[in-house]
């Protein structure tokens, strides 16, 4: 069996990129930073990977909105390539930044047509950047591959433009569809019911991540890659006194990534 290879973006603003490739190392992937000149270029190859990673950042500057321009980027250079990478039923996942340059591709939440923006993220309720933590409820009913055999997570998040919007027919459909993969909590057991700093920007739905009808394709604000060892956790200490660390690591995502890329093979 091959190894599972990854493509983290990296260029123009990107960051996340290093403890990405390293998060998804760490689950046994072979995980390249690969500049987006080397893939609009064809220096790189999309074809010679399984999973592509759109990073967090701040892509150009997030100039005209965050993830717009990469954004346009993308769609006139790579399209063909990745929706030749999609029809393989390779998987794409996009963070924090990454989740808002799939958005504006229309990659998500990909519902009637795929290469068309049919939801947003906007401005933050609060008016500011906020970096935090945040407690993640998960849907076990979504299709979603990354997220499998998991209900509950804690993540940070990092971002201006994170509040999920959309139309009320189109939160329906993402509803029934069971596209909604990840909402903000306030615990295991409650959403955040719209209530900041639960829920910090604001977001319909206090939806975190949304996925396409597939499950190959995966949008989240919080950053699973800064959650690889216990110790990130602020509360670290205190939770392994008291119950010992019972919480999965945000590397979980990846490795039900790279199992399912293996069960392909």
């Amino acid at each position: 069996m091959s190894q599972v290879k990854v493509l983290v973006l990296s260029g123009y603003g990107l960051n996340c990129d290093r403890e990405t490739a390293y998060s998804f190392q760490k689950m046994g992937a072979a995980a390249y930073q690969v500049h987006i000149n080397d893939l609009t270029t064809g220096r790189c190859q999309l074809n010679d990977f399984d999973i592509l990673v759109f990073t967090g950042g701040f892509s150009w500057g997030d100039d005209h909105g965050a993830g717009v321009l990469q954004a346009l980027r993308i769609k006139k250079y790579l399209q063909a390539d990745i929706q030749r990478f999609i029809e393989k039923n390779r998987l794409i996942i996009g963070i924090c930044n990454g989740f808002q340059t799939l958005v504006n591709l229309g990659l998500l939440p990909g519902v009637s047509a795929r290469w068309e923006r049919q939801v947003a993220l906007i401005h933050n309720d609060c008016g500011n950047f906020r970096n935090d933590w945040v407690k993640l409820s998960i849907n076990s009913s979504s299709p979603c591959v990354f997220t499998k055999n998991l209900d509950y997570m804690e993540l940070p998040i990092r971002h201006g433009e994170g509040k999920f919007y959309a139309g009320q027919s189109m939160i329906q459909n993402l509803l029934d569809k069971q596209l909604i993969v990840m909402q903000y909590a306030t615990d295991r057991h409650r959403l955040a019911n719209q209530r900041f700093p639960d829920n910090p920007n604001g977001s319909a739905m206090d939806i975190a991540g949304i996925c396409d009808p597939t499950g190959h394709i995966f949008g989240l604000m919080p950053h699973p890659e800064a959650f690889h060892h216990e110790t990130n956790h602020p509360q670290w200490l205190r939770l392994s006194q008291k119950t010992g660390i019972n919480l999965p690591l945000g590397t979980q995502l990846f490795n039900n990534a790279i199992h399912y890329i293996k069960s392909l093979q």
